[in-house]
């Protein structure tokens, strides 16, 4: 039984399209994201910063960063150890909810800090942190491009705008480039409460790390003066079983350095 082209059309193109694969949601992206960046476990790395003018290397700082994940919040709980230089061993930044803090063993003393304080060269104390920005950001997408990583190889990614959507955010605005292929984050751009673009990052690297291949390496460029860079070298990942005490400001004068 044969039936007339024109009838065969006109049900193909009446059906639905099952086999079309759904579109992510922004927010669902973001959090994808988010996976690729962070272990879902309790864990521990070392952050090599390194600051450069015109090419040239000037200031280095190494850290150790204790991050672990409220179940209930989904927001990092974080401590910062400083390494080196020797000036600075034993000196702490503690991420505790929404409040960071600074502790200078000399003085014992413990400060408010904000995470937009330059922590070195381009990079802030919030860029060395552990964070989810799914919680603190409302995802929209804003396209589809093709972009240079920071290898000058070209990505297919997901163009997203993030506004901060709570007090923990680091950042008002970000526009960041994800893979699609892979949720691999490969760009950012952020601004500051005036709109001002502040730095431009591009995440690279990637190694297989506590499971996952995680990007490594951040290269953070000055928005105005693109001589300025700071690259932040993760090393060092293990997971590690962390004391709850360990995210407590009174805690901190009883942490001895390593």
């Amino acid at each position: 039984m044969s039936f007339p082209m024109r009838s065969v059309l006109v049900v193909l193109f009446s059906m639905p399209s099952f086999c079309a694969i759904a579109q992510p949601s922004a927010q669902a992206i973001v959090a994808a994201s988010d996976k690729v960046r962070n272990p879902g476990q309790p864990f521990r790395l070392t952050s090599t910063l390194q600051e450069y003018v015109g090419g040239q290397p000037r200031d280095r700082v190494v850290l150790t960063v204790y991050a672990k994940e409220d179940a209930k919040t989904r927001q990092f709980k974080n401590l910062v150890r400083y390494v080196d230089p020797p000036r600075d061993r034993g000196k702490m930044v503690l991420l505790d909810g929404t409040r960071m803090w600074f502790y200078d063993p000399a003085s014992k003393v413990s400060i408010r800090i904000s995470a937009q304080q330059r922590l070195m060269g381009q990079a802030s104390n919030g860029d060395v942190m552990t964070v989810n920005l799914a919680r603190d950001y409302r995802a929209a997408l804003a396209g589809e491009e093709t972009l240079k990583d920071a290898d000058r190889n070209e990505r297919a990614c997901w163009r997203l705008e993030l506004a901060a959507a709570t007090d923990d955010a680091v950042y008002s605005r970000i526009e960041y480039w994800v893979e699609r292929s892979s949720y691999r984050p490969v760009k950012g751009k952020y601004y500051s409460d005036s709109g001002r673009l502040l730095k431009i990052a591009y995440f690279r690297a990637y190694r297989d790390e506590l499971g996952a291949a995680r990007p490594t390496e951040t290269i953070i460029i000055d928005a105005v003066d693109p001589n300025q860079v700071t690259t932040i070298d993760s090393s060092g990942y293990r997971f590690e079983t962390i004391p709850e005490a360990w995210f407590q400001r009174e805690f901190l004068p009883r942490l001895k350095a390593e």
